[in-house]
């Protein structure tokens, strides 16, 4: 097709241009998604090679004045750049740990209900009923991040209380 008669054609409905923006979609989409990811783990590539350059830099200079400096706390290599645990809030790490098996476990459990409850609305068709089972599989997921939080809880009640019983008072 000529570029001069795309726009023609377009506006003509004809088939050829349909077909052609059919296909560019997909391709489009898969370029792009790929495109956003690789993007992402460039930045935070660059994001954490500038902490350390500045660390060893920060570093160098301490040794070359005869400065020793305490060395980095694990949290400051995490992954995704997260920042370490605030200490100002009150909450230790395990805390901190179990607060995210909760706050995950809800939302997967939410949105399995949310998955089922939308499948099985589509009350004229026999199969969207049979097919609502499949927002059991994140509910499932989601239940098994509860109860692993409310074990894991019970389980450090119990440390806590046996600790406590063996201080000396």
């Amino acid at each position: 097709m000529d570029p001069s008669t795309v726009s023609t054609a377009v506006a003509g409905g004809s088939h050829d241009a349909v077909a052609i923006i059919g296909v560019m979609i997909p391709i489009v989409a898969i370029v792009m998604g790929l495109g956003i990811g690789m993007l992402k783990l460039w930045l935070d590539f660059r994001k954490k090679r500038d902490i350390l350059q500045a660390h060893h830099a920060e570093r160098m200079a301490a040794i070359e004045k005869g400065i020793d400096l305490p060395p980095l706390p694990p949290q400051f290599y995490g992954s995704d750049g997260e920042p370490a645990p605030d200490s100002s809030q009150g909450q230790s790490p395990k805390l901190q740990a179990g607060s995210a098996y909760l706050r995950s476990g809800l939302t997967w459990l939410l949105i399995g209900l949310a998955i089922g409850i939308a499948l099985y609305a589509d009350h004229d068709n026999h199969a969207a009923r049979n097919a609502a089972w499949w927002g059991a599989v994140p509910a499932a997921f989601g239940l098994s991040r509860l109860l692993f939080y409310y074990i894991s809880n019970r389980a450090a009640a119990r440390a806590d209380a046996r600790g406590d019983q063996s201080k000396p008072q």
